[in-house]
């Protein structure tokens, strides 16, 4: 067997089957400690602690899970492609690895570097839905006025796609390119990187244990959520604006601007410790349900193989 990433590329069933389940378990794992995060950053004051006593009390536990469904229901899809595009890139960006080698450091990180930018275009919308979602129930509380709210992420996006096209649509697809390029890059190559380090030769034999997978994922959420964290409260902040209310700012030089001015630069770090502690459950979460579904799926595999070998034999 080649190195997994070239495995990855010409196996697209078993790439959607083990990107899939690797996504719905980071998502299912941390999309409470996400929804938190959120109103940290939108301005909600207090610890994620009081947040989450608040949110529970006046909304209710579910309330943690609203929105849950437009980025489990693309889920799958999404990080299929992330993994796919990264395992081509990894290898396009330095063509003078053997095959039968893992990737160089390099070629991880332009590969993650490249996926970051390319996965944007699928994230931008799923991730503003998600936003308003997640903040509705607020807005409502402080917002007597506004008009019923909406019921599920078909909703949110029909509302507003008619309400601002296209554009609104991909509000904040700017950022979130700027957030997601250097922030996959480093992800990919901390993974790498630290999986070698606490099991050497597992990037080649692929045989590296549950702990290693869950710390190394863990790590390289971390890593990718400190290096581009002001830069996702913006995009929160941004895309947190709708058309129905008045805007608050007009672009995100002017988001950024206008957001340290009244609170300083301490309001770009906001909810870190949310953050960081969503991506280590999060990412540790994703990368063992997927390098396991990936062996599982490979041994069952082989196992059909051998079988098939041994009917034909006794014929």
């Amino acid at each position: 067997m080649d190195f997994w990433p070239e495995f990855l590329a010409s196996s697209w069933g078993k790439e959607f089957v083990a990107g899939g389940l690797g996504g719905i378990a980071g998502i299912v794992s941390g999309y409470p400690l996400d929804t938190i995060r959120v109103r940290q950053q939108s301005c909600t004051p207090g610890s994620a602690f009081n947040i989450l006593r608040h949110v529970a009390a006046t909304e209710g536990p579910l309330a943690l899970y609203r929105g849950m469904a437009a980025p489990l229901a693309s889920v799958t899809f999404q990080n299929a492609m992330v993994f796919q595009i990264y395992a081509m890139l990894s290898r396009a960006f330095d063509r003078n690895v053997p095959a039968s080698d893992p990737p160089s450091y390099k070629g991880v990180a332009l590969g993650g570097f490249g996926t970051g930018a390319l996965q944007s275009l699928m994230l931008t919308p799923v991730e503003l839905v998600k936003i308003r979602l997640q903040l509705q129930q607020r807005n409502i509380l402080d917002n007597k006025n506004q008009m019923t709210s909406c019921k599920g992420p078909t909703d949110v996006a029909r509302n507003i796609f008619r309400q601002e096209g296209w554009r609104g649509i991909y509000r904040g697809l700017t950022i979130t390119v700027l957030r997601d390029a250097p922030a996959h890059g480093l992800y990919f190559w901390t993974y790498e990187y630290v999986r070698e380090q606490l099991h050497p030769g597992c990037r080649k034999n692929g045989q590296e244990s549950f702990r290693t997978m869950l710390i190394a994922g863990g790590l390289a959420g971390v890593a990718s959520w400190i290096c581009c964290y002001p830069l996702d409260v913006i995009k929160t902040r941004f895309q947190a604006q709708s058309q129905s209310t008045p805007l608050r700012y007009t672009g995100i030089v002017d988001c950024f601007r206008r957001s340290v001015k009244h609170e300083g630069y301490n309001v770009l770090w906001r909810g870190l410790g949310t953050a960081i502690a969503r991506a280590f459950v999060v990412n540790g979460a994703i990368f063992t349900a997927y390098e396991t579904a990936i062996r599982c799926l490979f041994i069952n595999n082989n196992n059909k193989v051998h079988a098939n070998i041994q009917t034909e034999n006794a014929l």
